[in-house]
């Protein structure tokens, strides 16, 4: 054999055991890191409608002098719109002068 001949290594049950538990820790983490964005974003959906419900409440109020009395009243004439498979809108009218209690829940799959 000359000096520059290499004989190749056979990696046996512990290498290829190794290379799979490197690739489930890898798969995992990226998995991990999807999970995270997806809540991430949710979350960030959730706070935007809420300041879209308050906004659209407080110009009704503004404009009209009253609190409108359900929500299809700003989906109709204040252009409120939302993903209604993915969150659900609680509106509960206190009084026409008074700010309505408004909850938003996410849905679950």
């Amino acid at each position: 054999m000359s000096r520059f001949q290499y004989k190749k290594q056979s990696r046996g049950p512990s290498g290829i055991i190794l290379s799979l538990c490197v690739f489930l820790m890898i798969l995992m983490l990226f998995t991990e890191g999807l999970s995270s964005l997806s809540d991430s974003t949710m979350r960030r959906q959730k706070e935007s409608l809420e300041n879209a419900v308050t906004r659209s409440v407080t110009y009704c109020y503004t404009v009209e002098g009253t609190y409108p009395e359900n929500l299809d009243y700003l989906k109709d004439n204040y252009g409120l719109i939302y993903d209604e498979e993915t969150f659900f809108v609680d509106y509960r009218i206190i009084g026409s002068n008074v700010l309505p209690d408004i909850t938003i829940i996410e849905k679950g799959e």
